[in-house]
């Protein structure tokens, strides 16, 4: 017997991008419920060759649900996730909210699926964020090798991570420029059609963004305490895929070469890296695969053992649904979780 999945925000562009990973993985569920606000009750979605109907999450029981896709806001997760997995369904959030509590595990299958058993404490799995999620794929091979130091990275951050008003802000004000109609900015600060924006999330004392701070805390918390991590996001007029510069520093010498025979073989990663024009992958190409694709890996002068390396991945899909539903399939690859119905 197979197991029931609800998906929470079925209706974003995270939650629709749940519905058809589930559907193409073939996930072992006998039954898919979407769930949304009720402004979005009755609102149809599809699920491989399905359509589904919207319910609510405010009247939805899930005493007989085993699995918790959450993708609906922190706001939302911070109230629904604790009642949910206190009924017996394990809630797996894309949100924030939970990435740095003790007693939720944060999980990138690849690289600290060991990790998960803490899940019990609170029936909560915590997804990392989107830039995070890419950079500790590639980044925990060459640890494993060569041990890292520090990382510094500069994210290039599509508008989909904002969101379906972040996309449409940018296709609006692409057509308004080229009509030369008045250009409107309501979700960024500033203009991001042909430009850049080196501010997502909101200002910390410090002067890093939230943004920044969770590549910072949560590369920690999943791949290594002691590496010291910083950087810099910034939102580019891209509409799917993220983009990292990534400059690392290593406690043992690595080679270009030796690196990109291991990133070759690691899991999750496909390196395209020829040294030539064009012989790299950038996020037009990486929208709809679920692979980090790794690029431009050459070693740093300036340092000793220093590599520096160029990281693409479609941020709906590694950065958030497709990690979701990995997380889900552990659960279940590892018995850690078996389908309510058939333990009844």
């Amino acid at each position: 017997m197979g197991f029931k999945v609800a998906v929470v925000g079925a209706t974003g562009n995270v939650g629709r991008e749940m519905l058809d990973i589930l559907a193409e993985r073939q996930f072992p569920a006998d039954e898919v419920v979407a769930l949304a606000s009720s402004r979005s009750m009755g609102t149809e979605v599809s699920f491989g060759d399905k359509t589904l109907k919207c319910k609510t999450l405010d009247n939805y029981d899930f005493t007989g649900t085993d699995i918790c896709l959450m993708s609906a806001g922190g706001a939302v997760s911070k109230e629904w996730s604790p009642k949910i997995g206190a009924q017996g369904c394990i809630v797996i959030d894309n949100s924030s909210t939970w990435r740095m509590d003790p007693d939720v595990p944060l999980i990138v299958p690849e690289v600290n699926a060991d990790a998960i058993g803490g899940f019990t404490k609170k029936n909560i799995i915590a997804n990392p964020n989107c830039s995070t999620a890419q950079l500790v794929v590639a980044l925990k091979p060459l640890h494993d090798k060569a041990k890292i130091l520090r990382v510094v990275v500069s994210t290039y951050q599509s508008v989909s991570g904002g969101g379906k008003e972040a996309m449409d802000e940018l296709f609006a004000q692409t057509r308004a420029i080229f009509v030369s109609d008045p250009v409107e900015s309501k979700k960024f600060p500033k203009r991001i059609a042909f430009n850049v924006i080196p501010e997502i999330d909101v200002f910390m004392e410090d002067g890093y963004t939230k943004e920044e701070w969770k590549m910072v805390v949560e590369t920690k918390k999943i791949l290594d305490p002691k590496i010291k991590v910083t950087a810099t996001c910034v939102r580019v007029p891209v509409f799917i895929g993220h983009s990292e510069s990534v400059n690392v520093e290593f406690e043992h010498p690595i080679s270009a070469d030796e690196a990109r025979d291991i990133l070759r073989e690691a899991p999750g990663c496909l390196v395209i890296d020829k040294r030539e024009k064009g012989g790299y992958i950038t996020p037009h190409e990486a929208a709809g695969e679920d692979a980090t694709y790794i690029s431009r890996i050459r070693e740093d002068p300036t340092v000793e053992n220093g590599l520096v390396f160029w990281c693409v991945s479609d941020n709906l899909r590694k950065g958030a649904a497709l990690n979701a539903v990995q997380i889900a399939e552990v659960l279940i690859n590892r018995k850690l979780i078996e389908p309510k119905r058939k333990a009844a």
